[in-house]
């Protein structure tokens, strides 16, 4: 499994279908996105990111890299996002960080 996370609209979608070699359509049936808004209601991270790493390549959207929300479920969906990108880290192959349309392998290789 590949991960692909990076902060919000920096591309990571783009580059997926450059890396897969396929279109939006394909996209969609290789790969899950948005998964980090799976989290804040999830109840078993682990299970969850065993489930998620089965697809071929799954998109996460850094959270928590702002202003730290008042409300308390806010901070901890924040929290839970940032634990189950750190789950499908460990399971993948490769791990990869798109910012500014720059994809940067932070495990594995390209």
């Amino acid at each position: 499994m590949t991960l692909i996370v990076g902060p919000l609209f920096n591309g990571k979608r783009r580059f997926a279908m450059e890396l897969l070699g396929c279109g939006e359509e394909e996209l969609s049936r290789r790969a899950v996105w948005d998964v980090q808004d799976l989290a804040g209601s999830c109840s078993d991270l682990e299970a969850l990111a065993a489930e998620l790493s089965a697809h071929e390549v799954v998109i996460s959207t850094e959270v928590g890299g702002g202003v730290v929300p008042t409300d308390p479920a806010e901070r901890a969906a924040r929290e839970a996002a940032g634990r189950l990108n750190c789950l499908l880290a460990k399971r993948a192959d490769r791990v990869i960080r798109v910012f500014c349309g720059l994809p940067m392998v932070l495990k594995g290789a390209l």
